[in-house]
């Protein structure tokens, strides 16, 4: 616990923080916690690894949603289809 007078040290804060997160276990093979493994660094943990490896696939995700031309048509098609419900 922190007290109002106490230094905030690197060490304290660390404590804080470690005392709000909660975790889990989860179950994988030793081939997958391998695999995982080889996308970290030395020090990093799997929750750092994981959480980096997910904010990628976000961000893929994304890219292929909005580089998709699924459902869309040419820019010249689009503004024929206008000018005819629009004509100027």
């Amino acid at each position: 616990m922190v007290f109002k007078n106490e230094p905030k040290t690197l060490k304290t804060i660390a404590t804080i923080v470690a005392i709000d997160m909660e975790t889990t276990t989860i179950q994988l093979s030793k081939e997958t916690k391998e695999k995982i493994s080889s996308f970290g660094v030395k020090g990093e943990s799997y929750d750092d690894i994981l959480k980096r490896i997910y904010a990628m696939a976000v961000k893929e995700q994304l890219k292929e949603f909005l580089m998709s031309d699924e459902g869309f048509i040419p820019i010249e098609e689009a503004i024929k289809e206008a000018d005819k419900k629009w004509p100027r």
